[in-house]
């Protein structure tokens, strides 16, 4: 089995090292918009051979899609209308709903597999790829109905073996929960980061006195904006109600604490706590 994996960068470098790893395919070919990442790819192993979009669908069975997610409606159906009946395309995305309303007609839609591997980092390109990256996480996959069962059981296997987990989910659904337990955090990220820029004017302040909680918490402002502007406009009203009800927290927390409502914050804190029961349980 040979795959194509179009966009070299963190996720789909991981994804490429991970097949490597556990040996699941014969030979690997990568696409990249970038020469220099492409080139990056190739030196570091995670490809074979880099190969020309147009010549995916001639070299390989699979062909994955690792690319922002504004571009993956557009470059599925470009492979969609040049593969067999024997060629899966599978893509990466972390937003479901709009590159499934825009495939949902095609006549080859039941060769492609959406599916939203549920790990990254906050950094990109090749040289972010990681090794073991997905073992022990989620991936979701949307739409099973719509795909040939032999298209979702190979894809399901591929994932097995690198050591996920499987979801099923509709992109309603998926786009919904992703809103709430990652884009948010990325928001949160970014947000306190330039709260932070906008009052600590001297850098070497935030230098000296950031600790690990601070760290932590503005890690994922680091993430690319290449990334993430297309993830937040394609998810932007699910978003927008999760930004709400956040809002709305903050501001309950800020009349508590303005007003001395010690007991009103010892129960926002203690409810927070049990987020850990929860995170505990992976």
């Amino acid at each position: 089995m040979r795959i194509c994996i179009i966009g070299i960068g963190l996720i789909g470098g991981s994804f490429a090292l991970a097949l490597r790893k556990h040996a699941l395919v014969e030979r690997i070919y990568g696409v990249d918009a970038s020469p220099c990442n492409a080139k990056k790819a190739l030196e570091l192993g995670l490809v074979d051979e880099i190969v020309e979009f147009d010549n995916a669908t001639e070299v390989a069975d699979i062909i994955a899609i690792a690319t922002p997610v504004d571009t993956i409606p557009q470059i599925a159906i470009k492979l969609l209308n040049n593969i067999s009946d024997n060629q899966i395309v599978m893509d990466m995305g972390s937003t479901k709903e709009e590159l499934c309303e825009l495939i949902s007609q095609h006549p080859h839609r039941n060769r492609f597999v959406a599916t939203h591997p549920m790990w990254g980092t906050e950094h990109s390109g090749p040289e972010a790829a990681v090794a073991g990256a997905f073992a022990g996480c989620n991936t979701v996959i949307c739409e099973e109905e719509r795909s040939d069962s032999n298209a979702v059981a190979t894809i399901e296997n591929i994932f097995t073996a690198i050591g996920m987990k499987i979801m099923r989910m509709s992109p309603a659904q998926h786009d919904t929960h992703a809103a709430y337990v990652s884009h948010i955090s990325h928001i949160t990220s970014f947000i306190l980061a330039t709260t932070v820029l906008e009052k600590e004017r001297e850098s070497d302040t935030i230098l000296d006195l950031a600790g690990g909680g601070f760290e932590s918490t503005v890690r994922l402002a680091k993430s690319s904006p290449e990334m993430w502007i297309p993830i937040l406009m394609q998810n932007k009203y699910n978003i927008l109600d999760v930004l709400r009800e956040y809002i709305h927290q903050l501001e309950i927390f800020r009349k508590a604490l303005e007003k001395d409502k010690r007991d009103e914050i010892r129960q926002t804190i203690e409810r927070a706590n049990t987020i850990r029961k929860i995170l505990d349980k992976k």
